[in-house]
């Protein structure tokens, strides 16, 4: 089983994941989102698991930042804006074939096997 893992190196919640994982001798493959985001098709896939909402970070600074508050992108507008910039994801988001989480969640990752 290998575990792909979106997130940044400044996340704790990242960093948390990755260890959980380790910890349990799963193979780990570690996607930094300040440096590669998201393929529109692995975007799709995760958003079929845990919906559009559930990825994009509202309480962030860089929605903030951005300007999203006003605007609120809902649906397709947030799938694009994903793929524009990854930094807007939840973080970390989990994922193992088709089964995908957000955020950190090891009471679901005990359940893949």
């Amino acid at each position: 089983m290998i575990v792909q893992i979106f997130g940044t190196k400044k996340c704790a919640d990242t960093r948390k994941a990755e260890r959980w994982f380790k910890e349990r001798g799963i193979t780990i493959q570690g996607i930094e989102l300040r440096e590669k985001g998201m393929s529109p098709g692995e975007l799709k896939s995760i958003v079929a698991q845990v919906g559009p909402e559930a990825l994009i970070d509202r309480e962030g600074t860089r929605y903030r930042d951005r300007g999203l508050r006003a605007a609120a992108p809902t649906g397709p507008r947030i799938e694009q804006a994903l793929l524009d910039d990854p930094l807007l994801l939840r973080m970390p988001v989990v994922r193992c074939g088709k089964l995908a989480t957000v955020g950190y969640q090891p009471e679901i990752w005990k359940t893949w096997s």
